[in-house]
C-alpha cells in the first residue's frame, strides 16, 4: 500500500505524523446534552448522552515540543460523540463515542495549515499566555479577545485510563466531516475531581461555551508530562 505524502509550506509529510514529546492538561465537564448538540449541529453528527439528558465536553491544552508539526501550543474544545450512524445512550456508549473537535486555536503556522488541509480540524491563529509554578495555568486569545483561561490544580499521581490507547477525532470543515485514527501514550499522568478553574472571555468562542453552562465545576481533570501520538490521514464520511 502507497504511503500518502502531504506538501505542507514547501514541506513533505509522510504519513502518518508523529508527536515524539508533548504535554497535556485536560478537564472533562458535563453538559447539557441539548446545548451541547445545538453547538454541533453543523457536524452531523450526534452528541454521546452518557447519562439522560447529559453530554461530556472536554477542555484541552497541549504543548508540543517535538513531532513533525513543529513545536506549538494548542486549545481544543470536544465534545463526545457516536460514531456516525448511531443512537447510542448510556454509560456504555462512552466505550465506542470519538471526540468531535469544535475550537483548535493553535499559536503556529505550519501546524495551522496542516491542520486545516490534512485533518480539517477548525485551527485558527492564537495567544497563548502560559503560567506554571505550583499551579499550571494559561490564557487563550484570538484576534484579542479573550476565549478561555484556565488553571489547574496539581493532581495526584494515578490514571483512570490505560496508558496506551487508540481513539477517533472527527472534525467538518468546509462541508465536509472527517474521521481521524489516532494512538497516543500517556506517561506522568496526575488527576483529580474537580481541580480546575474556567474564565470566560468575550471571543464568540467564549460565548459559544458559556452556552453549555461552562464555567462550572469539572467531573475531574488531568495533565500528563510525556505524551506520545501517532495521527494517520483523515478519512471523509457520510
Amino acid at each position: 500500500m502507497a504511503t500518502s505524502q502531504h506538501t505542507i509550506a514547501g514541506t513533505v509529510l509522510t504519513m502518518p505524523v508523529q508527536i515524539r514529546k508533548a504535554n497535556q492538561h485536560m478537564a472533562m465537564f458535563s453538559v447539557d446534552a441539548d446545548a451541547a448538540q445545538r453547538m454541533i449541529d453543523y457536524s452531523g453528527l450526534q452528541v454521546c448522552r452518557y447519562l439522560p439528558g447529559r453530554a461530556i465536553v472536554v477542555l484541552t491544552f497541549m504543548h508540543y515540543i517535538d513531532g513533525d508539526l513543529e513545536q506549538y501550543h494548542e486549545y481544543n474544545t470536544s465534545v463526545m460523540v457516536n460514531p456516525p450512524g448511531s443512537n447510542a445512550s448510556g454509560p456504555r456508549a462512552l466505550q465506542s463515542a470519538g471526540a468531535f473537535t469544535h475550537h483548535m486555536p493553535v499559536d503556529q503556522e505550519f501546524t495551522l495549515e496542516a491542520g486545516t488541509k490534512i485533518w480539517g480540524y477548525p485551527k485558527v491563529m492564537a495567544d497563548f499566555t502560559i503560567r506554571e509554578g505550583r499551579q499550571f495555568g494559561f490564557d487563550c486569545s484570538v484576534d484579542g479577545q479573550l476565549v478561555i483561561g484556565m488553571d489547574f490544580r496539581r493532581g495526584l499521581p494515578f490514571r483512570l485510563t490505560p496508558r496506551q490507547q487508540a481513539q477517533r477525532s472527527y472534525s467538518h470543515r468546509n462541508g465536509v466531516a472527517c474521521e481521524t485514527a489516532f494512538d497516543y501514550t500517556l506517561d506522568g499522568v496526575r488527576t483529580r475531581f474537580g481541580g480546575v478553574r474556567v474564565r470566560l472571555g468575550d471571543h464568540p468562542y467564549a460565548k459559544e461555551l458559556a452556552s453549555l453552562g461552562l464555567p462550572k465545576r469539572a467531573m475531574l481533570s488531568s495533565s500528563a508530562d510525556q505524551v506520545q501520538m501517532t495521527f494517520g490521514d483523515a478519512q471523509e464520511i457520510s
